[in-house]
């Protein structure tokens, strides 16, 4: 059961660490120090859940579905686009916006919203925690379980290392300039992932 659970936190954790749209968005909220608690918990959350039907054998229900995964793809294609120029808009107004320490913070409701987009509307996030994880649990059986409570714990680690660690970058981040790059960085990674969903 350890060896299960240990194996199942191992490969999630390496599946996630990969730079993405949602870890980029833990990252921005994280630097700006706004609803940090709530976006990572939603993230953590959601993974669980994902895990937890792949364990259970929604990946085989999936692969059946051929229209589902076709239809997530190009619905994530539609808002890493939005999404992406949206920072690059921010970008263009400038760093003075984008101050963390700034009065004027998103609501809750709308971070929570993007947050949510950007978690589920992602068809990559199916592939690796629904089909790649739920398969590679059968191999643990019978301790799917703890294969799923470890890959679940490393999701939960790594968005809260991510989201809370960021501020130890606040004192580069207090620079204009820095947001301006970030935003930059945040909208190519938006369009390259949509790029890749497109053409893969």
């Amino acid at each position: 059961m350890i060896e299960a659970l240990l194996a199942g936190f191992v490969l999630s954790f390496s599946l996630i660490l990969a730079i993405g749209s949602q870890n980029a968005f833990v990252l921005r909220q994280g630097l700006r120090r706004e609803h940090v608690l709530p976006v990572v918990a939603v993230c953590a959350v959601s993974d669980a859940l994902l895990i937890a039907a792949g364990v259970a054998g929604f990946g085989t229900i999936a692969k059946a579905m051929p229209w589902f995964a076709e239809a997530m793809r190009w619905l994530g294609v539609a808002f890493l686009l939005t999404y992406g120029a949206l920072r690059f808009r921010a970008a263009f107004q400038g760093g003075e916006a984008l101050r963390p320490a700034e009065d004027r913070r998103a609501p809750l409701r709308q971070v929570l919203m993007t947050c949510l987009l950007l978690t589920w509307a992602n068809p990559h996030v199916y592939l690796d925690t629904v089909v790649l994880l739920g398969s590679i649990s059968a191999q643990h059986a019978p301790h799917g379980l703890a294969f799923a409570m470890g890959a679940a714990a490393a999701s939960a680690t790594f968005f809260a290392s991510l989201g809370f660690g960021a501020r130890l970058l606040a004192p580069l981040f207090a620079q204009a300039r820095a947001w301006v790059v970030l935003e930059v960085v945040v909208g190519l990674t938006m369009w390259l992932i949509a790029a890749g969903l497109a053409t893969g």
